[in-house]
C-alpha cells in the first residue's frame, strides 16, 4: 500500500492539539488522529479502548496539560501518547489502536494497513 499524506510536519506541535483525519476501520469511517510527543509523531484511532466514541475534548485536543497523557473526554480514561498503553481509568489495561505514521521532507504520513484503510472519499476530517 501506498504512504498517504495526513498533514504538514508544521501542523503538528510538540504537545499541543492533534490533527484528525478520516479512516476506515475493519470497514467502518471513524477519524484518527497524530500528535508531536518526544519530537515524534504518533498516530491512534480516535476511539476509547473502553468504549468506542471520539476522545478530544475539543476538536484535536487530546492531551493533558503535561502535553504527554491522551484522556479520553468522557470517560477519563487516559493512554501514554507515546504508545498507546493505558495509564489509568476504564480502559482497563486495553491500548489505543495505534497507526503507522513517518514523517519526512517536513510532512506526515500514514501507512494503511489490512485494517485500517483510506475512506473512499479520502482522508480529510
Amino acid at each position: 500500500m501506498t504512504n498517504i499524506r495526513v498533514c504538514s510536519s508544521a501542523d503538528i506541535q510538540e504537545g499541543g492539539i492533534g490533527y484528525r483525519f478520516k479512516v476506515l476501520y475493519n470497514g467502518e469511517e471513524t477519524s484518527a488522529f497524530v500528535v508531536r510527543v518526544d519530537n515524534e509523531v504518533r498516530s491512534f484511532l480516535n476511539r476509547c479502548s473502553h468504549v468506542a466514541v471520539e476522545m478530544d475534548w475539543n476538536y484535536g485536543e487530546f492531551l493533558d496539560d503535561s502535553g504527554r497523557i491522551i484522556v479520553c473526554a468522557t470517560h477519563g480514561a487516559s493512554y501514554d501518547a507515546t504508545d498507546g498503553n493505558c495509564l489509568g481509568g476504564p480502559c482497563s489495561g486495553s491500548p489505543l489502536v495505534s497507526l503507522d505514521v513517518t514523517e519526512h521532507g517536513g510532512e506526515v504520513f500514514w501507512q494503511p494497513s489490512n485494517t485500517i484503510t483510506v475512506p473512499p472519499e479520502g482522508i480529510e476530517d
